[in-house]
C-alpha cells in the first residue's frame, strides 16, 4: 500500500466547501454522510435533489427562480436543466466585494499584479457603462482578440453583465483564423491589446488586429 503524503488537519477539513456541503445534505436529508464516495453515489441515485440542493448551497443569485429542476433525464443530450430560471452569470461572480484578492496576474517578462475583488466590480462596471453608452444591449455579442490576462476577464465580465454573448480567441492566432471564429457571431465590439510576449519576445498584433476589425463588417 503507498505511504500517505499528507493529510489535512481536521480545522483544514471542516473550513472545505465538501464538508459544509455534505454537512448541509445530512442536515436536509437526514442521510450521515462522512466523506466524498457515499455522497457522490447519493448524487446519481437522487440528482433532482442533489441539483436543487447545490442551487442552495451555492447561493445562486437570479432575478428569477426555476420552475423544475430537470424535465427528462432519459434525454441525452437534450435535456433541460432549471428551465425557467433567470440569472446573470457576472452577477455570481461579482458577488465579492470586499479587498480579498480576484486575481493575480504574472506575465512572462512583466511585473506581477493583484486585483481585489472590489476594485475588479469597479472596473467591470465602468467598462460595462462604457458598452451600454456606445448601444451594446442583451443579446449583442462582443468579443475580444486578447492574450490570458486581467483585462480579458474584466471585458468578459463588463459584456456580460449587461446581457451581452461573449466570444475570444488568443492573439497568437493569425487575423484569418480569428477572422473565421468571430466573424460568425457578427460582434458588435472587439476588445484587443498592441502586443503580446511569448518566450520572452515581444510580439505586435496590431497589424492583426486591424485585419480582423476590417474583415469583420459588424
Amino acid at each position: 500500500m503507498a505511504k500517505l503524503l499528507w493529510k489535512p488537519s481536521e480545522e483544514r477539513i471542516k473550513n472545505s466547501n465538501m464538508y459544509k456541503f455534505i454537512q448541509f445534505i445530512n442536515d436536509k436529508y437526514g442521510t450521515k454522510f462522512t466523506e466524498y464516495r457515499p455522497l457522490y453515489q447519493w448524487s446519481i441515485e437522487n440528482i433532482p435533489e442533489f441539483w436543487a440542493s447545490f442551487w442552495d448551497f451555492a447561493d445562486i443569485k437570479y432575478s428569477k427562480s426555476y420552475d423544475s429542476i430537470v424535465d427528462d433525464l432519459t434525454k441525452m443530450p437534450g435535456t433541460k436543466w432549471f428551465e425557467g430560471a433567470m440569472l446573470n452569470f457576472a452577477e455570481n461572480l461579482l458577488r465579492y466585494r470586499d479587498d480579498h484578492t480576484a486575481f493575480i496576474f504574472k506575465g512572462e517578462t512583466q511585473k506581477s499584479a493583484k486585483m481585489s475583488y472590489a476594485e475588479l466590480y469597479d472596473t467591470v462596471a465602468r467598462l460595462a457603462k462604457s458598452l451600454r453608452q456606445i448601444g451594446i444591449s442583451p443579446g449583442d455579442r462582443v468579443a475580444a482578440y486578447m492574450p490570458n490576462m486581467m483585462e480579458t476577464a474584466i471585458a468578459m465580465l463588463a459584456a456580460t453583465s449587461i446581457g451581452a454573448t461573449w466570444a475570444s480567441c488568443a492573439t497568437d492566432i493569425g487575423s484569418g483564423a480569428a477572422i473565421d471564429r468571430l466573424g460568425q457571431i457578427e460582434p458588435r465590439v472587439l476588445f484587443t491589446v498592441d502586443g503580446y510576449f511569448y518566450k520572452a519576445k515581444a510580439f505586435n498584433s496590431l497589424g492583426n488586429a486591424a485585419e480582423i476589425a476590417k474583415g469583420i463588417p459588424s
